[in-house]
């Protein structure tokens, strides 16, 4: 089987857990036998760009036309069984999928967020849930909120967009939710049940775990739907030192909120920007992992990661996070300071119980040798039962 597996990487300075997932699922599928043609631009070359194409850069979420050109040569070049899409924005546009049916090639989507509807993706905005722009033929809330990078002029792009593709979206032959509440808001977009797959991500065995450490972590993005603030509310209610250490790591515009709370309590570390052997490293060091979104977050990589790693996660029953912890790798609240206060020493208290839970619950549900297997019988249905041909 031969697959072209398109993304439109993010920014590396902003860790990113769907170029992670991109990046081990092509490995997952390679080891498996199957010949990837991967078709990725980075949000990093922009800068790079030649000067024609940065002048047409607005226009890239619409149609992309240099990518268009690209892909095309691709695929008359290798003809590839399906086209699985990622990221389509800024540089690929959701154009691909319509030149890759254009070749007879059927498209696979990993929804990753809610950017069919929203301009942001995240169905969140102004420390609130927001699905204002639901329903609507152009989302116009999106423009007055300055959803899109907040700025006005790319959000009318933004929201345009999703409005000029609402039919290519709802072309795409297969889509992969990656949790139920995924399902759920392509079916409210109007995806037929038969054209929707419910599978989540999975990540490679990092072997057997460690002995858990002591405290907490909190590796994330640093900006308001990651709960940074509602995790410093419920902290604060508990004694210094009594809890624990608490491990902060990540970048963002809530940087400054972490470093108040390192500087006034001791029992609160922030330990800045972290590699990937940073974030193991203070992974090993605690004994729970904390995922304390207040927005509707899809499928957090952190979550995944911990109970590899075999630690508990305490986190808030939103989105898709129940899905993945489960009853019995960690421990849900609501995204309220008093819930999750009076959760913090639980958690404390029998994170080793649940760590051996949470590995467990990795290897029966999220390990690549169960996943991969499904991601390949989806692409098998989908191959079998195309019916597009080159125009």
């Amino acid at each position: 089987m031969k697959v072209v597996v398109a993304h439109n990487r993010y920014r590396e300075a902003i860790p990113s857990g769907e170029n992670v997932i991109v990046d081990t699922e092509i490995a997952q599928l390679r080891a498996a036998g199957v010949e990837v043609l991967p078709f990725q631009r980075s949000s990093d070359s922009i800068g790079q760009l030649p000067a024609v194409q940065k002048v047409l850069l607005p226009l890239s979420p619409i149609y992309g036309r240099a990518a268009q050109q690209d892909l095309s040569r691709l695929l008359t070049a290798e003809r590839p069984d399906v086209l699985h899409l990622h990221n389509p924005y800024p540089l690929l546009s959701p154009w691909v999928i319509r030149t890759a049916h254009a070749h007879g090639v059927p498209v696979i989507q990993t929804v990753h967020n809610y950017r069919q509807v929203c301009s942001s993706g995240l169905y969140f905005r102004d420390g609130h849930n927001c699905q204002d722009c639901r329903g609507k033929a152009l989302g116009w809330p999106a423009v007055q909120h300055r959803c899109y990078r907040g700025s006005a002029a790319q959000s009318a792009l933004m929201a345009t967009t999703l409005a000029v593709h609402r039919p290519t979206w709802r072309s795409v032959d297969r889509f992969i939710a990656l949790t139920d509440r995924i399902a759920a808001h392509l079916r409210d977009y109007g995806i037929p049940d038969d054209r929707i797959v419910v599978k989540p991500n999975g990540l490679p065995d990092p072997g057997e775990p460690a002995p858990i450490g002591a405290g907490f972590l909190y590796a994330a993005r640093l900006s308001p739907e990651k709960g940074l603030a509602l995790l410093l509310d419920a902290w604060q209610r508990h004694p210094d030192g009594s809890l624990g250490p608490l491990r902060i790591a990540g970048d963002g515009e809530l940087r400054p909120l972490a470093e108040k709370a390192a500087a006034e309590r001791s029992d609160v570390t922030y330990l800045g920007v972290l590699d990937r052997a940073g974030v193991d490293e203070a992974r090993r060091q605690s004994a729970v992992v904390l995922a304390t979104s207040t927005w509707n977050d899809v499928l957090p990589t952190v979550i995944l990661e911990a109970m590899a790693n075999g630690r508990a996660v305490l986190a808030t029953a939103v989105g898709g996070i129940p899905y993945l912890v489960g009853d019995e790798a960690g421990w849900l609240v609501e995204p309220d300071p008093a819930a999750l206060a009076a959760a913090l020493p639980i958690a404390r208290d029998e994170a080793g119980p649940r760590a051996a839970a949470a590995r467990k619950r990795y290897l029966r549900d999220f390990h690549p040798d169960v996943l991969t297997q499904r991601l390949l019988q989806i692409y098998r249905g989908i191959t079998a039962n195309s019916d597009h041909t080159p125009r």
